[in-house]
């Protein structure tokens, strides 16, 4: 069902790019005869345009689990209730990115601060490529602002880091046995109201061997916590073992450094000027809140760009 989408979606496209050749094609024939088409005729080669784009984007996403659904976790750096705010900045930037694309989010484990922010999330993706699109986003990101938190409106560096796994399926066979597991369950933790359980349903799993802990405290059920957090723990472990079999060529690695200084891939300004600056392709955006909001096409078209390139070298 899985591949009779995907070639659904092949024949959709191609015939949505045809319509909108005939349709520009149409445009030029009016304006030839005397006819004022010209916004319209721009509003379409635009669309056209941005359609091009997301096609070339896909076009590059050719990994063995770029077209996977994504777990993308995130904890705050040192710094307290400041880098803890940040990485809440993160979440909903993530969020509304996915938003944006159409893609479905879960939710699956959320630990706040004491005072503001949080102190880690764990979050689903559902979507094609949506691991492919997010791999540009493994790292530390740096936030520099003026910090609400500080009476005195000193200028603040915050750090946060974004680490991004494949869901794995059932048709992948990862072997966890359960002697390997401590399962650990607590009471739920949110926001307040009805985020909050009244009873223990949350569960965190550790795989002893290597070291990996997964959370779920989304659903009311312990059962289905659970369920769901084994699913994590499958897609971690099967990253992880990827990960030493690239370990001679891959560069993943280099970017999960200290959450400090002089790691960081991307560096979001908002005082004394404003730009969002990706250090690895040098992509420089201006507008902060834009990006903030979920615009990361720019970084993320660019990093697969750089990568094909360094690739083929």
């Amino acid at each position: 069902m899985r591949e009779r989408k995907r070639l659904q979606d092949v024949l959709s496209t191609e015939e949505d790019l045809l319509r909108r050749e005939t349709d520009i094609k149409t445009y030029f024939d009016l304006a030839r005869e005397g006819e004022n088409v010209e916004s319209e005729l721009r509003g379409e080669i635009g669309s056209l345009r941005e359609m091009v784009e997301r096609l070339e984007t896909e076009s590059l996403l050719s990994g063995e689990n770029d077209a996977r659904n994504a777990i993308l976790t995130i904890h705050p750096g040192a710094g307290g209730t400041e880098s803890q705010d940040w990485a809440d900045m993160l979440l909903r930037m993530y969020l509304r990115w996915a938003e944006r694309q159409g893609f479905q989010t879960i939710l699956n484990d959320y630990q706040p601060g004491e005072e503001a922010g949080m102190k880690s999330a764990t979050f689903t993706v559902n979507g094609e490529y949506a691991f492919g699109l997010l791999t540009s986003e493994i790292g530390v990101h740096r936030l520099v602002r003026i910090s609400p938190f500080d009476q005195a409106k000193r200028r603040h560096t915050s750090f946060a880091s974004v680490f991004v796994s494949p869901e794995i399926d059932e048709s992948i066979q990862v072997d966890i046995k359960p002697e390997d597991l401590r399962v650990d369950t607590y009471r739920s933790s949110g926001k307040g109201g009805q985020h909050v359980n009244t009873t223990d349903s949350a569960v965190r799993i550790t795989h002893t061997p290597t070291g990996i802990v997964v959370s779920c405290q989304n659903e009311r059920s312990q059962h289905k916590n659970r369920e769901r957090a084994m699913t994590m723990l499958r897609s971690k472990l099967y990253e992880f073992e990827l990960e030493k079999k690239r370990e001679a060529s891959r560069k993943i690695e280099e970017s999960k450094l200290d959450i400090d200084f002089g790691s960081q891939i991307r560096s979001y300004v908002l005082q004394p000027y404003r730009m969002v600056k990706d250090h690895r392709t040098k992509v420089e955006v201006g507008d902060v809140d834009r990006v903030l909001d979920g615009d990361l096409q720019p970084f993320i078209r660019a990093y697969l760009l750089t990568r094909r390139g360094e690739k083929q070298a």
